[in-house]
């Protein structure tokens, strides 16, 4: 059983590259879409880990692949920065109209 939470946080860090690659595209409707695919899944694994460990010698790995969603999660926040700002411009535009 304790291969199968692995296999959550492979899973995780699949979508987060995939999540990446889309950023890199500048694809923000596949980074959502992969976004969502990532929720879903740290949600079974927050289900499965309250009945399930870990074992010892399957932390380590566990560790490499939370460091490499991690810095996953830090290019696609620089490569986001520019659309989220022009988002926040956008919607300022809108609210100007609205008032």
């Amino acid at each position: 059983m304790s291969q199968l939470l692995l296999d959550y946080y492979k899973s995780i860090e699949e979508s987060s590259r995939k999540m990446l690659d889309a950023a890199k595209s500048q694809d923000w409707e596949q980074v959502v879409r992969c976004e969502g695919v990532c929720a879903v899944l740290i949600e079974q694994l927050r289900v499965r880990s309250r009945s399930e460990q870990l074992l010892p010698e399957l932390r380590s790995e566990k560790t490499k692949i939370m460091q490499r969603i991690l810095f996953n999660d830090a290019q696609i926040r620089y490569l986001a920065e520019p659309w989220l700002e022009h988002l926040d411009e956008k919607s300022s535009e809108r609210s100007q109209f609205l008032h």
